[in-house]
């Protein structure tokens, strides 16, 4: 049977359109029609913009959970978090963890990935734990490690369940890493690294396409013997090959560094994270444990800090609220906002042929929101998710 969402505003790839009617056959979008053709069941929008559903690429947990809990119901419970904020695909991110956590991790998510109610979950994203100790953040120092194959062999045999693994592309046994990243599909990111612009142009030669968080957690400019050496940071400027993406909270990235961003990269080659931890939707000053480890951070201002407020510890929005930040406090226009947190996002993780537009063919997850991006339905998979 076709469905026909009336009464909307589509967020369409070529913009928004009001009037008209969104087609969908079963699980995939047919296309826009004038009025709803005969024995459609219809589906009154209520004025509200219909757009494709978001992708957060880089999420570690929201409502009082974390991916990495080590339990079905914590898994799911931040899964539903993400679904709240508009989120319809999403990659679970661990952090540095003891190896024990991580496996722990990966059979979870085996067990639970394909629930219903649940956003859809291609894989995971390894954050970690093969990160420069002097850019390591918030991570476990503890939990740091070296991407040797005798590490890196027994997750790799489970590469069916990762989609991105995120490394310091300047340590021992990195750009081997890439290497077999790149041949088995899993997307290659540098992230917590201190390298300078000579190992990260030889690490995209070895499979690597993204920045992980931009200004987080990176090597920037700096002075050695006189001579100014670029880092990771005006290296993913430089460099074409490599898309970033951005902690779109407001905090972590103020909305004019965003402007600067967006003016000095293509646009095409930005996405939009929440880089959320279990603190997203929890009311304020709520503390928060971080992993496995005895480490806390505490939710203040829309953010999450370290304790001693030394540095953030992880953001605490949802997917809505990064569009609202680029459409509101940055000045994006609304669909070239949703374009970051969906076209984009699926552009790096190989999704682009199935999801992130409502063009004709592509599977029908939704997002319904008002002017002020907040989300007021989800749709997966061409039916309602109850939030």
């Amino acid at each position: 049977m076709i469905t026909a969402i009336v009464n909307g505003r589509l967020l369409l790839p070529d913009g928004l359109a009001a009037g008209g009617a969104l087609l969908l056959e079963g699980a995939r979008v047919l296309g826009t029609a004038a009025a709803p053709p005969e024995g459609a069941r219809e589906v009154d929008a209520q004025g509200l913009i219909v757009s494709p559903g978001f992708v957060d690429m880089h999420v570690h947990g929201g409502g009082g959970a974390d991916f990495m809990d080590g339990t079905p119901e914590t898994f799911c419970t931040a899964a539903r978090n993400s679904l709240r904020g508009g989120a319809t695909t999403i990659y679970p991110t661990t952090l540095c963890a003891p190896d024990a956590a991580l496996y722990r991790t990966l059979d979870v998510f085996e067990a639970v990935r394909d629930r219903p109610g649940l956003p859809r979950m291609p894989g995971l994203h390894l954050e970690g734990p093969y990160f420069a100790a002097a850019q390591a953040g918030a991570q476990d120092p503890e939990a740091l490690r070296l991407p040797l194959p005798a590490h890196y062999g027994p997750l790799l045999e489970r590469h069916a369940l990762l989609a991105r693994i995120s490394v310091a592309c300047e340590l021992e046994g990195a750009l081997a890493l890439g290497d077999r990243l790149r041949a088995l599909g899993i997307v290659a990111a540098i992230g917590h690294s201190d390298a300078r612009y000579p190992e990260v142009l030889a690490a995209v030669a070895h499979g690597y396409t993204h920045v992980t968080h931009l200004y987080s957690g990176m090597s920037t400019l700096r002075r050695e013997h006189a001579h100014r050496v670029l880092g990771v940071l005006e290296s993913a400027y430089l460099l074409d090959g490599l898309t970033v993406e951005v902690i779109a909270d407001g905090h972590h990235l103020p909305p004019e560094l965003l402007r600067l961003i967006l003016k000095c990269k293509p646009n095409a080659s930005v996405s939009l994270i929440t880089d959320a931890l279990r603190g997203a939707g929890l009311p304020e000053g709520s503390r928060i444990r971080m992993g496995d480890a005895d480490r806390w951070a505490v939710v203040e201002g829309g953010v999450a800090y370290m304790p001693d407020h030394s540095c953030f510890a992880g953001s605490v929005v949802n997917a809505a609220q990064c569009v609202r930040t680029l459409n509101k406090q940055v000045g994006l226009p609304l669909a070239q906002a949703v374009a970051l947190m969906s076209v984009n996002p699926c552009r790096v993780m190989g999704l682009s042929d199935r999801r992130g537009t409502l063009a004709p063919g592509m599977d029908a997850d939704l997002v319904f929101f008002d002017d002020e991006v907040n989300v007021r339905a989800v749709w997966i998979a061409g039916e309602p998710v109850a939030l």
